[in-house]
């Protein structure tokens, strides 16, 4: 191991000399051996980033370099797991000094002594290929954990048995002499390579109204939720994580405030997987980052979660990663690169800002992975918190170049406590194209023109809101005044949405397929019954339409809706 000695300290950043790395290998600084990473050479000078609180460090103290870059443990025992933004499980860190990290202490990943049961399934003397399955670990209860030749190694295995192991006993061996265990490291920055990207065809089905019909993301997709404070970012993400219907989930709450993560962590535990009808934290990794962390670690964690992500998909499974929320992790950039003296791009930013979340998002996509012929997927979905509200900083508009989805949250809707807070119309979704078909074989051949149907009233709704604030609704065309009718409609049954409540906070696509085809199926009814001369004001009276938002809160929706469609048939009938 290569030593030197601590130079210079400014905040995490410190200056060694004495030590020849290379980019991005972890170190050990100081007497107390704090765990950074490089990420400057200067001639003699290592500049060095610590993830850890660097304060009563002095120059002279020793420096450590491990030859290593930051890598995670990868194996059987992350899911259900609580880690820190450098994958230190929290749960083992309160067992040795209580529930305030102390610098310099490490632990692995993943627990060492606990034995899990292996199911080979390759035979001695078998070739295998890279990232090739080579047996089976039942993970939790239903999650198979498929054991995976590293993605650098191949050749024939000259010995493979099944049993109990732990993570780092040898189950086999390669003829090349690489033993095989249940786990393997990879460096956090490296993406892991795939054999092939596939086409995103496939809707991460969501369960929330307005992002399955008006916005929709596909499996390997990206989308970005800005908003401002109290829009409710964190609840649709965490709505997100609850429900989509990816197989795992990776929550990353990258900087966040304290009492937001203690939620997600006293409420995963508790929640039901609708579709195992298990606990959610058995197909949950999360990765807790708070705000008064150090600010290096927040910048790891990020891809601390897109690693673990990565692997999960390797064996064939759909991975969605909430990173709630980027723009902290941008901010911990702005500060090192700030220590750094680098020449600041706008707002403080450093240059390289888009470069960087660009290289974090392209690492999603829907992929055919090394060894297998199983397709694997990783669904991103960023938040960012833009000061103030303001979507032209540099880190949304940055997040918009390279996401396909914008679900823009709206603290005007919020205050009207319209949930979720999304902005129907500044919102956009650029995989609606590509997800037709699928929608249209699965859910209702005309499904896209429901949604287009919608969109076209509110946003001509929005036109005329413009008048009536000038002049008032009465003053409108009567043909204008059923459009606002339908609009709001659409806005209170179809667009808001209970987080809260058993049934209304997950809605199946064909139950939102109905719910448009009933608030659509009224607005021909009310437009028909205008033209053959029925009086406006009965057609706002009909009593049928007042109870479509009924249709939320009742599992039976389908009898609900037939009952509603004759009684408004009956109503508006000329």
């Amino acid at each position: 191991m290569d030593k030197g000695v601590l130079y210079r300290i400014a905040g995490p950043v410190v200056v060694a000399k004495g030590i020849k790395p290379r980019m991005y290998d972890v170190c050990r600084v100081g007497n107390e051996n704090l765990m950074g990473e490089v990420i400057q050479i200067e001639g003699e000078k290592t500049i060095i980033q610590v993830y850890e609180d660097t304060s009563g460090i002095k120059p002279g103290e020793p420096v450590v370099n491990t030859g290593q870059p930051l890598s995670v443990e990868l194996g059987p025992g992350m899911l259900s797991s609580i880690y820190d933004g450098i994958q230190r499980p929290l749960p083992v860190l309160i067992k040795q000094m209580g529930d305030f990290i102390k610098r310099g202490v490490d632990a692995p990943g993943l627990d060492h002594t606990k034995k899990w049961d292996f199911k080979a399934i390759v035979k001695n003397g078998e070739k295998v290929s890279p990232g090739q399955i080579i047996g089976e670990v039942e993970e939790n209860p239903g999650i198979i954990h498929k054991i995976l030749v590293p993605p650098d190694q191949q050749g024939k295995i000259t010995e493979i048995k099944s049993g109990k192991f732990t993570v780092n006993d040898a189950i086999g061996k390669l003829d090349n002499g690489f033993e095989l265990r249940l786990k393997q490291n990879w460096p956090v920055r490296i993406p892991r390579p795939v054999s092939s990207k596939l086409k995103p065809e496939l809707p991460l089905i969501t369960g929330q109204r307005i992002f399955d019909a008006l916005f929709p993301l596909a499996k390997g997709g990206v989308a970005a939720i800005p908003g401002p404070f109290g829009a409710g970012k964190t609840v649709s993400q965490q709505q997100l994580a609850k429900w989509s219907d990816a197989q795992i989930i990776v929550y990353v709450g990258c900087g966040e405030r304290g009492n937001e993560m203690t939620e997600v962590l006293s409420e995963f535990p508790e929640l039901t997987d609708p579709r195992s009808g298990k606990p959610l934290m058995n197909r949950t990794v999360l990765i807790a980052n708070t705000s008064n962390m150090p600010v290096a670690a927040r910048e790891a964690s990020i891809y601390t979660g897109i690693t673990i992500a990565e692997y999960y998909r390797d064996m064939g499974y759909s991975v969605a990663l909430m990173a709630d929320s980027t723009s902290r992790w941008a901010e911990a950039m702005r500060e090192i690169s700030s220590r750094l003296e680098e020449m600041p791009g706008e707002e403080g930013y450093p240059a390289y800002l888009s470069t960087r979340l660009a290289q974090f998002y392209e690492r999603a996509g829907r992929v055919i992975p090394l060894g297998t012929k199983q397709e694997g997927s990783v669904s991103v979905i960023g938040a960012v918190s833009p000061p103030g509200g303001d979507f032209s900083e540099p880190v949304t508009q940055s997040t918009l170049r390279v996401t396909k989805v914008f679900w823009a949250l709206d603290a005007k809707l919020a205050q009207r406590r319209h949930f979720p807070s999304i902005n129907w119309l500044t919102s956009y979704s650029l995989y609606l194209n590509t997800l037709d078909p699928w929608f249209a074989k699965n859910i209702a051949p005309d499904w896209h023109d429901f949604v287009e149907q919608m969109m076209t009233i509110l946003q001509e709704e929005e036109k005329l809101l413009e008048i009536v604030q000038l002049v008032g609704s009465d003053a409108l065309p009567e043909k204008q005044q059923i459009t606002l009718l339908v609009a709001r409609l659409i806005r209170e049954v179809l667009l808001q949405q209970n987080a809260f409540h058993e049934i209304d906070t997950f809605c199946e696509p064909k139950k939102t397929y109905q719910m448009m085809k009933s608030i659509l199926h009224f607005s021909k009814l009310a437009n028909a019954a205008l033209d053959g001369g029925m009086r406006l004001q009965q057609i706002i009276t009909t009593k049928a339409k007042d109870r479509l938002s009924e249709v939320k809160f009742v599992k039976d929706y389908e009898k609900l809706l037939g009952e509603l469609t004759s009684q408004m048939e009956k109503e508006l009938k000329i």
